[in-house]
């Protein structure tokens, strides 16, 4: 029947031949024919010897014989038994054999075949049977469906349709050759993913296909074999998440519950069995601990799919979680780094209130949050890994060795909690704990131990004052853990703990907060003084100009008002109080009144962070950064609070004819500058005007041109305000300090081209596309003034560029393709092996990028190195000479962009030339003098 398994036409040229030549119309009908042939060869299969060598290679055809006996609907009733060609018992035992068959066979052979019947086979498949044939009918693909949908929920069906489809994906053995390749295409996987999470017609209730279901995908996470497990534990995953995602209460029950339960089983708020509760009990061994974790690994980090029911799921192991994590850092553990990254996801991607809740209760903190049992204790196991056993009992001669066993494992793990959060600084959870810890800290400096003291003692029972003995004690754990934890973090945490505007304001609002509180209780010290001094000065810093404020911004600022004028009105310091007062003018003006006092205060902060050593880490970060005050100079703040906008009178520095004429400047002979001038000119770099600010720049680059002593001396300075003047908005600005750079490089590569480099390949957060963009012509400066020294700085130019092209931002892309180019064409012979690298990188953009300029940039870029090369590119470009070429046939006749395709044929231009001057080179006219023998 047409569409019922292969052809024979499609098998082999001799089986095109027969089925033409053979007549279906002669005696014997073809069905019963077809019965016969079925039956004899079911027979011959029952012999133990031929039954393996008859289902593995015709196992196909004799199951389509037998679903077109035993399922094809007759067309017309018949009207006699003479005219049926099978009797209904003789398709009865047709189907009742298919299903026998099935059973027997090994069960992925079965999944594979039956999709083939349904006419759905896989697409990488390259087997003679999946060629083009009719479409199977409409009783065939229904048929072949319940028999999938029966396979699947036999015992161990799961694993059978995972390896039946990737078989056939892969055209071997699951785990075989083509196995890796299965793996990389995770659109196979997440079919089969979506075919496990779907619930058949044949079940009963989703429940019931769910409950038989979920433990064999949970079995996909735990094969052995690398190859085989990369396959299945992507199906795994790719299950785990969708069925979460569409049944959120059945995954939580027949999935989630049973991953977590080995977590669940220790937590404090489980109840325990008198036989659990015996001395050295192990509740939790080994493999199901580190089962556990790699599971959760697997669903969580790698499926990175942050659904409530899996983050809802997860929170309540979270205490137990951690305090693994701080167990496996006092040995070697393979599960340490998969408690860690587990950490660091769920942190990350939980509401920031929530995780702040979780952060209290890994510190202490809350004693609400679940944490381990207090009878359940960590243990080293004997292979290695790591088990949960309840405590031994502790006698009286142990109690000194259980207080400090104790007492350092909370020490430990503030300190393990310190690390944590390390890694989560630039997402802002690092700062924002951080400000919470404060304000606890506010809270401890305001609280009075005789508050509790409500009572005498003499009219309080013996339970009462336990209780308030009780209460003391804990209060006073409280606050030497929330002292620990302000030890930690300030030194664990870097400066880069802030990340936002927000986040400042209200680290100072705290250390406000906590000023006020100690003039409460009369308790003002001189670290108070100091510490108010230094938060207030770094809002001064902020408002100065170090931080580019928005609206926005100083709405979050207004929140320092009631504080700052209760500092004003308290504060018995009276510098103190003016400072408070100022700011206040200064916040509610929103920057257009600022007086010297806050001047003088921006000044301090910032020679007190110079004098710390600061200035080289912090100028590696943005501008938009507000913790990174020391980014801007002091003159920078002085000009910019007495600017003439301001309303008051300007104090600006004055600015030598040096800088206001540059001609007079130009005419200076080596070696005649001072240091006064020298000073005046930086001065002026930072001057609110633009025409002084780009006059002193140009300045300082022309000393750098004419090798002035005293200008190279302060080579650092200058690098360091050439760049703060790239971020400037005016092109007679940043112009002028691109020059700059780029003459400072020409002097010292070897010290700022790293910088430079590292600043090029940064992120976004860090500096700003336009900053990136304007670097990059730095180095397009740098690349052509080196010339031939260019090939020292080889790899660390080329490794840049190529990592610039991968960059999400589009003109970043175009940018590293343009400098890519300009290198590669100056670099002629010394590409070397590097030639592979930018071909294939060109080849990749032009073909797959999807913006416009930068596929115009890398077919540019192949201009720019045929033309660059011209007759030497048949040398240095040998090996992908081939592949540009067809590069740039493929742009011209499929590139929809007009521009783009300009450019393929102007490369396909200089290549003709090229090529014709290679084999018919021109003919010279040459006068020769033989000697002749």
């Amino acid at each position: 029947m047409p569409g019922v398994g292969v052809p024979l036409r499609y098998r082999t040229e001799f089986g095109a031949v027969v089925q033409d030549v053979v007549c279906f119309d002669a005696a014997p009908d073809a069905t019963r024919r077809l019965y016969t042939s079925c039956k004899a060869l079911l027979n011959v299969a029952q012999h133990t010897s031929l039954g393996s060598l008859i289902f593995c290679h015709h196992f196909g055809d004799i199951a389509a014989g037998l679903c077109q006996l035993g399922f094809c609907p007759t067309k017309r009733k018949l009207l006699t038994p003479a005219e049926e060609v099978l009797t209904e018992e003789e398709r009865t035992l047709s189907r009742g054999a298919l299903r026998d068959m099935l059973d027997q066979v090994y069960q992925p052979l079965a999944v594979r075949e039956l999709l083939i019947l349904q006419g759905g086979p896989p697409q990488s498949c390259t087997d003679v049977k999946t060629q083009m044939r009719c479409r199977a009918p409409a009783w065939l693909r229904r048929l072949c469906g319940q028999l999938l949908s029966e396979r699947l929920m036999r015992p161990n069906g799961v694993q059978a349709v995972v390896r039946g489809i990737l078989e056939g994906a892969g055209a071997g053995a699951a785990g075989g050759s083509d196995a890796e390749v299965t793996a990389a295409d995770w659109k196979k996987c997440d079919l089969i993913a979506k075919i496990l999470a779907s619930c058949p017609q044949q079940s009963l209730s989703p429940e019931n296909y769910y409950r038989d279901i979920c433990p064999q995908v949970l079995d996909l996470f735990h094969f052995q074999d690398k190859l085989t497990a990369r396959q299945f534990q992507r199906v795994a995953t790719t299950t785990f998440i969708t069925l979460s995602r569409e049944r959120p209460h059945l995954a939580a029950k027949y999935l989630l519950q049973p991953v977590l339960a080995p977590l669940h089983r220790c937590l404090n708020t489980a109840e325990l069995s008198e036989s659990d509760m015996v001395p050295g009990t192990i509740l939790v061994t080994e493999e199901e601990l580190s089962r556990c974790i790699e599971d959760v690994f697997k669903v969580y980090v790698v499926g990175n799919e942050p659904l409530t029911v899996l983050m809802d799921s997860l929170l309540p192991v979270l205490g137990v979680l951690f305090l693994l994590y701080c167990f496996t850092k006092q040995s070697v553990s393979h599960i340490r780094s998969l408690c860690q990254e587990i950490l660091l996801w769920i942190l990350g991607k939980l509401e920031r209130k929530k995780a702040i809740a979780s952060l209290k209760g890994f510190a202490g903190l809350d004693k609400a949050v679940p944490s381990l049992h207090s009878l359940c204790q960590f243990r080293v196991a004997t292979q290695g890994g790591i088990m949960i056993t309840i405590k031994e009992a502790i006698s009286d001669e142990d109690e000194d060795e259980a207080l400090y066993q104790k007492v350092s494992s909370e020490q430990g793990r503030v300190e393990h909690l310190g690390d944590l959060l390390s890694h989560c600084q630039e997402c802002g959870l690092a700062g924002d704990f951080f400000i919470f810890c404060l304000k606890e800290l506010t809270h401890v400096a305001s609280e009075n131990e005789t508050e509790l003291k409500t009572e005498p003692f003499s009219s309080k029972s013996l339970l009462e004052l336990e209780q308030h003995q009780t209460l003391l004690v804990e209060g006073q754990e409280r606050k030497l853990l929330v002292l620990q934890l302000m030890a930690v973090l300030c030194e664990r945490m870097s400066e880069q703990i802030f990340t936002n505007v927000t986040q400042v304001v209200d680290f100072v609002a705290a250390t406000l907060q906590r000023a006020c509180a100690s003039l409460a209780h009369q308790a003002e010290s001189t670290v108070e003084s100091q510490t108010l001094s230094m938060s207030m000065g770094l809002v001064a810093v902020m408002l100065g100009g170090a931080v580019q404020l928005k609206s926005s911004d100083f709405a979050v600022l207004k929140q320092l008002l009631p504080l700052l004028e209760k500092v004003s009105n308290t504060y018995p310091d009276p510098v103190i109080q003016e400072l408070a007062v100022d700011l206040r003018i200064t916040i509610s003006t929103h920057g257009a009144f600022a007086t010297e006092a806050v001047s003088m205060a921006a000044q301090s902060t910032l020679n007190r962070k110079d004098l710390e050593g600061k200035i080289e880490e912090q100028q590696q970060t943005s501008h938009e950064r507000p913790t990174d005050v020391a980014h801007s100079h002091l003159e920078q703040q002085q000009s910019h609070e007495t600017a003439p906008q301001t309303g008051l009178q300007s104090n600006a520095p004055i600015i030598p004819q040096g800088v206001n004429e540059p001609s007079t400047t130009t005419s200076q002979k080596s070696g005649s500058v001072t240091t006064e001038q020298l000073q005046e000119v930086l001065l002026s770099a930072y001057d609110p005007q633009i025409p002084t600010r780009a006059a002193a720049l140009r300045t300082l680059s022309h000393w750098i041109e004419q090798r002035e002593a005293k200008a190279l001396e302060m080579q650092e300075k200058l690098l360091k305000i050439f760049l703060e003047n790239l971020e400037h908005e005016d092109t007679f600005v940043y112009l002028s300090a691109i020059q700059g750079v780029a003459l400072l490089s020409d002097v010292y590569p070897e010290k700022i081209l790293p910088d430079l480099l590292a600043q090029y390949d940064s992120s976004k957060d860090k500096h700003t596309p336009e900053t990136r963009m304007k670097v990059g012509e730095v180095l397009m400066r740098i690349v052509r003034a080196l010339g031939d020294m260019v090939s020292k700085y080889r790899e660390p130019l080329i490794h840049t560029f190529l990592r610039g092209v991968r960059d999400p931002d589009g003109a970043h892309r175009a940018s590293s393709l343009a400098n890519l180019g300009e290198l590669c064409q100056r670099l002629d012979f010394l590409l070397g092996s590097v030639v592979h690298e930018v071909t294939a990188c060109l080849i990749a953009v032009a073909k797959t990028d999807g913006e416009v300029q930068v596929r115009r940039a890398a077919i540019h870029v192949v201009v720019l190195l045929l033309r660059g090369l011209s007759q030497k590119a048949t040398e240095v470009l040998s090996a992908v000479l081939k592949d540009l070429y067809h590069l740039l046939k493929h742009v011209v006749c499929l590139e929809p962009d007009d521009v783009a395709k300009l450019h393929a044929q102007l490369a396909l231009e200089e290549l003709d030339d090229i090529m014709k001057n290679f084999l018919f080179p021109p003919q010279k006219l040459e006068k020769k003098i033989m000697v002749l023998p």
